[in-house]
């Protein structure tokens, strides 16, 4: 929709959704945009709730997932098992294939480790070009972001103008701790990612993840090769 940053503005919808439920925020949220509001999950316990409250409730949200092909096999196991559980068919957005080749031919397929440069340019093939095509035609795009595992991501709010995708950004689970989330999971039985128990705290790409030692913060895991101020991957711009 041409007008969605005019909606938002207007209609203040992050006071409306900021006092309600997470259901009900999506509810008032696919009331305003019907078949424009989706969610974007990549199998982590977060998204996991996520995808729980939408598919359990039967709410009018698409759901997708950015297939990157370096994914772990423990993160296909549960998006099978989240398909079986809710009846759901979640669609995969993958990298595009010319693209991808290039960067590959051109200079190979660890080249992540070498340079920022190089991490950026596969990031952005792998998931941002492919979330920019998810996010088309959309109004509303939720996400399961939390304050607590990134500095960069403690700028966010519930509810947001997200202008490098030019949509509106629903993280019902910003300020939700790991402990709120865990105890959802295992309340609801919802299916996880059996890393999370090995002391992955954060599940991207599997060459780029690791687990995280006593003491390290959350995104010690994630491209442990760079500094902290080179942790984002380009999807979520505050």
């Amino acid at each position: 929709m041409d007008n969605t940053s005019d909606i938002y503005k207007t209609t203040q919808l992050p006071d409306l959704i900021g006092h309600v439920s997470m259901q009900e925020a999506v509810g008032l949220l696919t009331e305003q945009f019907p078949g424009q509001v989706t969610f974007s999950t990549s199998f982590s316990m977060e998204d996991q709730v996520i995808t729980h409250a939408i598919l359990s409730a039967g709410l009018a949200v698409s759901v997708f997932t950015l297939d990157t092909g370096r994914l772990f096999a423990e993160t296909y196991s549960v998006w099978s098992a989240t398909n079986e559980k809710y009846g759901a068919r979640i669609k995969a957005y993958y990298p595009d294939r010319s693209l991808l080749e290039v960067y590959l031919d051109q200079k190979g397929p660890n080249a992540f480790y070498e340079s920022v440069a190089n991490l950026k340019a596969c990031c952005h093939i792998r998931k941002v070009e492919p979330l920019k095509r998810a996010l088309e035609g959309q109004a509303v795009w939720i996400t399961g972001l939390r304050a607590e595992h990134s500095p960069d991501r403690q700028d966010h709010q519930v509810v947001e103008w997200d202008d490098n995708n030019k949509i509106i950004k629903y993280n019902p689970l910003l300020h939700w701790k790991t402990a709120a989330v865990r105890e959802y999971v295992d309340s609801h039985e919802v299916p996880y990612n059996p890393l999370h128990d090995k002391g992955f705290v954060s599940i991207g790409c599997a060459p780029c993840t690791r687990a995280i030692r006593a003491g390290e913060d959350f995104r010690a895991g994630r491209w442990w090769w760079e500094d902290n101020s080179k942790k984002e991957c380009g999807l979520h711009v505050s």
